[in-house]
């Protein structure tokens, strides 16, 4: 099995500012997608619409800033099963993101594609933590044909 892996640092800010953009359906839709229903507590399933199709995600764990997994319940076939880390520590007036997507079967073209697009992503959260406007889909930064 191969993992997606990406670190940001949100400067400025706290661990708690980040778990809040994680875990509330207004932190989510203001960095990911604006078409987010669901819940965000332990146990609970998260929907993520796209444009170009959707995932469903359970939280598996919940821990206020520091850790934030999911389960991927529902979605593209490559994404079943997978799970997506948040983990969080404080670096002196940093937020440190470590991000992990893992348990692909194989790195397929689309795990590139989605490799990117998180990275895309997590600047988009950086950017809604840091200057208070990120860029989640509908108007996120389309990086190659699939979007």
């Amino acid at each position: 099995m191969v993992d997606i892996l990406h670190r940001i640092a949100v400067e400025h800010h706290t661990t708690d500012d980040v778990y809040q953009a994680l875990t509330t359906i207004d932190g989510l839709t203001g960095w990911w997608t604006e078409d987010t229903t669901g819940g965000t507590g332990k146990g609970e399933e998260i929907a993520f619409r796209f444009p170009q199709g959707g995932f469903d995600m359970k939280v598996l764990e919940s821990e206020p800033g520091e850790r934030v997994l999911w389960e991927v319940v529902g979605g593209t076939p490559e994404w079943i099963g997978t799970r997506i880390h948040w983990d969080l520590r404080q670096e002196d007036e940093w937020a440190v993101v470590l991000f992990k997507h893992e348990g692909w079967r194989e790195p397929v073209e689309f795990m590139h594609h989605c490799s990117t697009k998180w990275a895309s992503f997590l600047l988009s959260l950086k950017a809604l933590i840091e200057d208070g406007k990120g860029r989640p889909a509908p108007g996120d930064v389309y990086v190659d044909n699939w979007k």
